[in-house]
């Protein structure tokens, strides 16, 4: 996992829609919660998109954009985001190399990790969080973290 302090990897990677999305485009005029989670449609990864579904107005009302990633190709994130009416954008990283470059290790090497990342204007990260199982407390940790921004 990054730490605080460190830069956040630039990355371009396919959306829900099939097309590029520039990360540092987002960071450039916003805070950026960027969630990793292991897979599209499965129990509580559903859960944690869902949660920051209905976090979505309080995240926005504190300057962020929220980004999801996961290995899953762009139709399933389409169809995942549709089904759970999300409303913000998610990431294919199909080859995992925003894994790689964000440092979310696997859970005994079988699961993909579960972080999230609160990434300041100008790309730097202030916060980060890994849970693979209590996937609720990634949105409070991302709003605490926001609340904390607000006071530096």
């Amino acid at each position: 996992m990054l730490k605080p302090g460190s830069p956040a990897p630039a990355l371009v990677l396919n959306d829900q829609h099939g097309k590029p999305f520039d990360l540092a485009a987002a960071w450039s005029t916003q805070h950026v919660v960027l969630f990793f989670y292991p897979k599209a449609h499965t129990n509580v990864c559903t859960q944690e998109a869902c949660a920051f579904r209905d976090a979505y107005a309080d995240l926005q009302a504190r300057n962020a954009v929220v980004i999801g990633i996961s290995r899953d190709g762009s139709a399933s994130q389409q169809r995942f985001a549709s089904r759970w009416n999300l409303p913000f954008t998610l990431l294919a990283d199909v080859d995992g190399k925003a894994r790689k470059a964000y440092e979310v290790d696997s859970f005994f090497g079988l699961v993909p990790g579960r972080i999230t990342y609160v990434i300041g204007q100008g790309g730097i990260i202030r916060h980060a969080h890994s849970d693979l199982f209590a996937s609720h407390e990634h949105v409070q940790q991302a709003l605490n973290a926001l609340d904390d921004q607000r006071t530096v």
